[in-house]
């Protein structure tokens, strides 16, 4: 497996990328972006809601990678949920979106070597989290299951997929690392 974030003697958090992981990357992070936006129907909305950042509807996503993405906070009080939903979804999409975005410009201005600043690891994080639930929910990815879909034959789309999975679960590894690191 090729290197994940490193740091260099400096205290640069880096990571080394081909051509193909960056373009995969930069790929992903476009998706994310159209994925988690939120759809404003033209803004017909209250123009006070629009304001505050106040969505009128709060209902969790019918499609299951984005409900992972944006799940209730309250399991067992649906109108408290719904409220939380109702007042908070807007903000975690628009959140997403920008980690996201963040780590394609990224992408964009380095070439083989991408140097992060502070800033912008918690974005890298952010998206690499978000890219893997969504990935790992749509091919079903569970616990106990990992096995299973690692013995898929390569044709099976699955099976490709669980590869990029795994690769994101190696980056992210490997920055959450970094900081362990740096507390002890």
């Amino acid at each position: 497996m090729p290197d994940g974030f490193t740091r260099t003697p400096s205290g640069r958090t880096v990571i080394r990328l081909d051509d193909v992981e960056r373009n995969l990357l930069r790929s992903l992070s476009e998706q994310v972006i159209a994925f988690v936006s939120p759809d404003d129907d033209g803004d017909a909305r209250d123009p006070l809601a629009i304001l505050v950042g106040i969505d009128d509807a709060s209902e969790v996503p019918a499609d299951p990678a984005l409900a992972r993405l944006l799940p209730d906070a309250y399991k067992d009080d649906d109108d408290a949920a719904s409220d939380f939903r109702r007042f908070t979804e807007r903000s975690l999409r628009e959140t997403k979106a920008a980690h996201a975005r963040a780590v394609g410009e990224a992408l964009e201005r380095s070439g083989e070597k991408v140097t992060l600043s502070d800033q912008e690891e918690p974005s890298w994080l952010g998206f690499l989290n978000d890219a893997r639930l969504a990935i790992g929910t749509r091919i079903e990815l569970t616990d106990d299951n990992h096995d299973e879909l690692a013995e898929l034959p390569e044709e099976d789309p699955r099976a490709g997929l669980l590869d990029v999975y795994d690769w994101l679960t190696y980056l992210q590894e490997t920055l959450v690392q970094l900081h362990l690191d740096d507390l002890s």
